[in-house]
Protein backbone atom coordinates (compact mmCIF):
# COMPACT_ATOMS: atom_id res chain seq x y z
CA UNK A 1 0.00 0.00 0.00
CA UNK A 2 1.22 3.55 -0.68
CA UNK A 3 1.90 5.45 2.55
CA UNK A 4 -0.49 8.14 3.77
CA UNK A 5 1.66 11.08 2.64
CA UNK A 6 1.91 9.66 -0.87
CA UNK A 7 -1.85 9.04 -1.04
CA UNK A 8 -2.64 12.55 0.17
CA UNK A 9 -0.24 14.12 -2.33
CA UNK A 10 -1.57 11.95 -5.12
CA UNK A 11 -5.19 12.75 -4.25
CA UNK A 12 -4.45 16.47 -4.19
CA UNK A 13 -2.75 16.33 -7.60
CA UNK A 14 -5.61 14.31 -9.13
CA UNK A 15 -8.16 16.72 -7.65
CA UNK A 16 -6.22 19.63 -9.16
CA UNK A 17 -6.37 17.97 -12.57
CA UNK A 18 -10.11 17.36 -12.26
CA UNK A 19 -11.02 20.87 -11.14
CA UNK A 20 -9.82 22.35 -14.44
CA UNK A 21 -12.47 21.52 -17.07
CA UNK A 22 -10.95 19.12 -19.59
CA UNK A 23 -12.27 17.03 -22.50
CA UNK A 24 -13.92 14.48 -20.19
CA UNK A 25 -15.85 17.14 -18.25
CA UNK A 26 -16.91 18.93 -21.43
CA UNK A 27 -18.08 15.64 -22.95
CA UNK A 28 -20.16 14.82 -19.87
CA UNK A 29 -21.66 18.32 -19.91
CA UNK A 30 -22.48 18.09 -23.61
CA UNK A 31 -24.12 14.67 -23.22
CA UNK A 32 -26.07 15.71 -20.12
CA UNK A 33 -27.23 18.94 -21.75
CA UNK A 34 -28.65 17.06 -24.74
CA UNK A 35 -29.71 13.71 -23.28
CA UNK A 36 -30.33 14.54 -19.66
CA UNK A 37 -28.78 13.58 -16.34
CA UNK A 38 -28.90 9.82 -16.91
CA UNK A 39 -26.97 10.04 -20.19
CA UNK A 40 -24.43 12.39 -18.59
CA UNK A 41 -23.87 9.97 -15.70
CA UNK A 42 -23.50 7.05 -18.13
CA UNK A 43 -20.88 9.04 -20.06
CA UNK A 44 -18.92 9.80 -16.90
CA UNK A 45 -19.03 6.18 -15.75
CA UNK A 46 -17.89 5.09 -19.21
CA UNK A 47 -14.87 7.36 -18.99
CA UNK A 48 -14.08 5.95 -15.53
CA UNK A 49 -14.41 2.38 -16.87
CA UNK A 50 -11.95 3.24 -19.65
CA UNK A 51 -9.53 4.61 -17.06
CA UNK A 52 -9.90 1.36 -15.11
CA UNK A 53 -8.74 -0.59 -18.16
CA UNK A 54 -5.79 1.79 -18.55
CA UNK A 55 -4.93 1.15 -14.90
CA UNK A 56 -4.95 -2.61 -15.49
CA UNK A 57 -2.71 -2.30 -18.56
CA UNK A 58 -0.32 0.09 -16.80
CA UNK A 59 -0.11 -2.26 -13.79
CA UNK A 60 0.70 -5.28 -15.94
CA UNK A 61 3.26 -3.41 -18.02
CA UNK A 62 5.03 -1.61 -15.19
CA UNK A 63 5.09 -4.70 -12.95
CA UNK A 64 6.73 -6.61 -15.80
CA UNK A 65 9.34 -3.85 -16.09
CA UNK A 66 10.16 -4.07 -12.38
CA UNK A 67 10.54 -7.86 -12.66
CA UNK A 68 13.28 -7.16 -15.21
CA UNK A 69 15.21 -4.91 -12.83
CA UNK A 70 14.81 -2.05 -10.38
CA UNK A 71 17.01 0.04 -12.68
CA UNK A 72 14.57 -0.49 -15.55
CA UNK A 73 11.71 0.71 -13.37
CA UNK A 74 13.73 3.80 -12.36
CA UNK A 75 14.37 4.53 -16.02
CA UNK A 76 10.64 4.27 -16.71
CA UNK A 77 9.98 6.75 -13.88
CA UNK A 78 12.53 9.19 -15.29
CA UNK A 79 11.12 8.81 -18.78
CA UNK A 80 7.64 9.40 -17.39
CA UNK A 81 8.80 12.48 -15.50
CA UNK A 82 10.44 13.81 -18.67
CA UNK A 83 7.18 13.24 -20.56
CA UNK A 84 5.17 15.08 -17.89
CA UNK A 85 7.65 17.98 -17.99
CA UNK A 86 7.29 18.07 -21.77
CA UNK A 87 3.50 18.14 -21.42
CA UNK A 88 3.85 20.85 -18.80
CA UNK A 89 5.91 23.16 -21.00
CA UNK A 90 3.65 22.51 -23.97
CA UNK A 91 0.54 23.31 -21.91
CA UNK A 92 2.14 26.47 -20.52
CA UNK A 93 3.06 27.89 -23.92
CA UNK A 94 0.15 26.56 -25.97
CA UNK A 95 -2.42 29.16 -26.88
CA UNK A 96 -5.76 28.20 -25.37
CA UNK A 97 -9.04 29.68 -26.49
CA UNK A 98 -12.28 30.21 -24.63
CA UNK A 99 -13.99 27.09 -23.28
CA UNK A 100 -16.94 25.98 -25.37
CA UNK A 101 -19.16 22.91 -25.11
CA UNK A 102 -18.93 20.67 -28.14
CA UNK A 103 -21.98 19.47 -30.00
CA UNK A 104 -23.45 16.09 -29.05
CA UNK A 105 -26.20 14.09 -30.69
CA UNK A 106 -29.01 12.49 -28.72
CA UNK A 107 -28.18 8.91 -27.63
CA UNK A 108 -29.47 6.63 -24.89
CA UNK A 109 -27.52 5.92 -21.70
CA UNK A 110 -26.21 2.49 -22.81
CA UNK A 111 -24.81 3.84 -26.06
CA UNK A 112 -23.33 6.85 -24.28
CA UNK A 113 -21.56 4.52 -21.83
CA UNK A 114 -20.16 2.28 -24.57
CA UNK A 115 -18.98 5.22 -26.64
CA UNK A 116 -17.27 6.81 -23.65
CA UNK A 117 -15.47 3.56 -22.73
CA UNK A 118 -14.30 3.06 -26.31
CA UNK A 119 -13.15 6.65 -26.73
CA UNK A 120 -11.17 6.57 -23.48
CA UNK A 121 -9.59 3.14 -24.08
CA UNK A 122 -8.54 3.99 -27.64
CA UNK A 123 -7.03 7.35 -26.67
CA UNK A 124 -3.23 6.90 -26.87
CA UNK A 125 -2.66 10.11 -24.91
CA UNK A 126 -4.54 8.63 -21.96
CA UNK A 127 -2.46 5.45 -22.10
CA UNK A 128 0.79 7.45 -22.13
CA UNK A 129 -0.48 9.62 -19.30
CA UNK A 130 -1.17 6.62 -17.06
CA UNK A 131 2.22 5.09 -17.82
CA UNK A 132 3.94 8.38 -17.01
CA UNK A 133 1.74 9.54 -14.11
CA UNK A 134 1.24 6.50 -11.87
CA UNK A 135 4.93 5.52 -11.44
CA UNK A 136 5.73 8.93 -9.94
CA UNK A 137 3.92 7.87 -6.76
CA UNK A 138 5.20 4.29 -6.56
CA UNK A 139 8.01 3.33 -4.16
CA UNK A 140 9.27 -0.25 -4.74
CA UNK A 141 10.93 -0.31 -1.32
CA UNK A 142 7.49 -0.01 0.31
CA UNK A 143 6.17 -3.28 -1.08
CA UNK A 144 4.46 -4.71 -4.14
CA UNK A 145 4.57 -2.33 -7.09
CA UNK A 146 1.48 -3.99 -8.58
CA UNK A 147 -0.56 -3.38 -5.40
CA UNK A 148 0.54 0.26 -5.24
CA UNK A 149 -0.34 0.80 -8.90
CA UNK A 150 -3.76 -0.80 -8.45
CA UNK A 151 -4.53 1.33 -5.39
CA UNK A 152 -3.43 4.54 -7.13
CA UNK A 153 -5.36 3.64 -10.25
CA UNK A 154 -8.51 2.81 -8.31
CA UNK A 155 -8.30 6.10 -6.41
CA UNK A 156 -8.09 7.91 -9.76
CA UNK A 157 -11.02 5.94 -11.20
CA UNK A 158 -13.27 6.42 -8.14
CA UNK A 159 -12.50 10.15 -8.00
CA UNK A 160 -13.18 10.42 -11.73
CA UNK A 161 -16.51 8.59 -11.42
CA UNK A 162 -17.67 10.67 -8.44
CA UNK A 163 -16.59 13.94 -10.05
CA UNK A 164 -18.23 13.29 -13.43
CA UNK A 165 -21.45 12.07 -11.77
CA UNK A 166 -21.59 15.29 -9.76
CA UNK A 167 -20.95 17.25 -12.97
CA UNK A 168 -23.83 15.38 -14.67
CA UNK A 169 -26.18 16.17 -11.76
CA UNK A 170 -25.25 19.84 -11.91
CA UNK A 171 -24.87 20.01 -15.70
CA UNK A 172 -27.22 22.95 -16.16
CA UNK A 173 -25.57 25.14 -13.55
CA UNK A 174 -22.02 24.14 -14.59
CA UNK A 175 -22.78 24.80 -18.26
CA UNK A 176 -24.21 28.21 -17.38
CA UNK A 177 -21.18 29.02 -15.24
CA UNK A 178 -18.77 28.02 -18.02
CA UNK A 179 -20.78 30.09 -20.48
CA UNK A 180 -20.24 33.12 -18.25
CA UNK A 181 -16.55 32.31 -17.63
CA UNK A 182 -15.30 31.06 -20.98
CA UNK A 183 -11.96 32.74 -20.47
CA UNK A 184 -11.09 30.06 -17.91
CA UNK A 185 -9.89 28.06 -20.91
CA UNK A 186 -7.05 30.54 -21.33
CA UNK A 187 -5.79 29.65 -17.85
CA UNK A 188 -6.39 25.93 -18.23
CA UNK A 189 -3.05 25.21 -19.88
CA UNK A 190 -1.13 27.23 -17.32
CA UNK A 191 -2.63 25.43 -14.35
CA UNK A 192 -2.29 21.93 -15.81
CA UNK A 193 1.20 22.77 -17.09
CA UNK A 194 2.23 23.87 -13.60
CA UNK A 195 0.91 20.59 -12.14
CA UNK A 196 2.85 18.49 -14.67
CA UNK A 197 6.04 20.48 -14.12
CA UNK A 198 5.58 20.16 -10.36
CA UNK A 199 5.46 16.37 -10.67
CA UNK A 200 8.70 16.33 -12.62
CA UNK A 201 10.42 18.58 -10.09
CA UNK A 202 9.01 16.46 -7.26
CA UNK A 203 10.70 13.36 -8.67
CA UNK A 204 14.01 15.16 -9.11
CA UNK A 205 14.00 16.37 -5.48
CA UNK A 206 12.82 12.99 -4.23
CA UNK A 207 15.70 11.15 -5.87
CA UNK A 208 18.17 13.54 -4.27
Amino acid sequence: MPDLDTLLTYTAVVLGLFLIPGPAVLLVLARASVGGRRVGIATGLGIAAGDLLHTAMATIGLSAVLMTSALAFSLVKYAGAAYLIYLGFRALFERSGDLRLGSARLVDARLAFRQAVLAEVLNPKTALFFLAFLPQFVHPEQGSVAVQLVVLGLVFVVMSAVYTVLIAFAAGRVADWLARHRRIGRWQGRVIGAIYLGLGIRLALQER
